[in-house]
């Protein structure tokens, strides 16, 4: 009973995570360039009671033994970098990536960033930065006098001048991509940085031998988070939460009885 007690309180726990985990899908459903996450979970250490292949008699042996779980524990929430919808915006200077690759981001710290996110803007001295300021790497600067701006296929960012046909090079967008990219590390802000799971980046050009996605003018990628299934996901949660903890009431009303048996 005691063991029951501990188990169903490991499920419970387990469940309360895994609805955090379906909050924080919803609450960015409508996040530009956001990955959903998906919780995974372990069972704990068996006690056993008779060991699997033990010996039954002198020449038998014990087909499947007798061994009791102790629970569960969240082991993971892995992010799914499946690709989300193209939302058309007509700003030339959004983009999004069809296919692999991450867009390179210097942060302030002057470490490398990465993220899915193609919302990209001007600052006043015309480099191509996020909408928190951070600059994409390479560094791309376009003037301030430009009248259009075009980003091809290929990464490649040109421009135009007042008065003139012939379209100006600004530079060239480059991607990153990851051996494991589920082993990059969540910053916010859309951003990723790479660990020791996820393996050093990998960088080429739009479209090149690397493997990398093209690149899209005037579209975004939204959210990759699927609502009715999350909503699915919160029932199921829900539903086992309700059943470890009706489980917790009988052990505990069991456990009351025998306690009991004296009087």
């Amino acid at each position: 009973m005691i063991r029951a007690l501990y188990s169903a309180g490991s499920g419970m726990t387990a469940q309360q995570m895994n609805i955090d985990n379906i909050a924080n899908n919803l609450a960015n459903a409508n996040t530009t360039g956001f990955k959903a996450r998906r919780a995974q979970f372990h069972d704990l250490l068996y006690q056993n009671v008779v060991q699997p292949g033990a010996a039954a008699g002198s020449q038998t042996t014990v087909p499947s033994g007798l061994q009791l779980g102790l629970g569960t524990r969240p082991a993971s929430n892995e992010v799914i970098f499946l690709q989300g919808n193209f939302q058309l915006t007509n700003n030339p200077l959004d983009a999004v990536i069809q296919g692999k690759g991450f867009f390179q981001v210097r942060r302030p710290s002057g470490e490398l960033a990465y993220t899915r996110s193609g919302a990209f803007q001007v600052d006043r001295d015309g480099n191509l930065v996020t909408s928190d300021g951070d600059a994409i790497e390479p560094q791309i600067t376009v003037p301030q006098q430009a009248q259009s701006v075009t980003i091809a296929t290929d990464g490649t960012v040109s421009y135009q001048l007042p008065g003139q046909t012939a379209s100006q090079i600004a530079g060239q967008i480059q991607l990153a991509n990851f051996t494991n990219p589920a082993g990059l590390n969540s910053i916010g802000n859309s951003l990723f940085t790479p660990t020791d799971a996820s393996g050093e980046a990998t960088v080429g050009n739009p479209g090149g031998q690397e493997g990398m996605g093209t690149l899209l003018q005037g579209y975004l990628e939204q959210s990759n988070v699927n609502v009715v299934e999350e909503f699915i996901n919160m029932i199921v949660s829900q539903r086992a939460y309700e059943a470890n903890s009706k489980v917790v009431k009988a052990a505990d009303e069991m456990y009351s009885q025998v306690n009991n048996l004296r009087q």
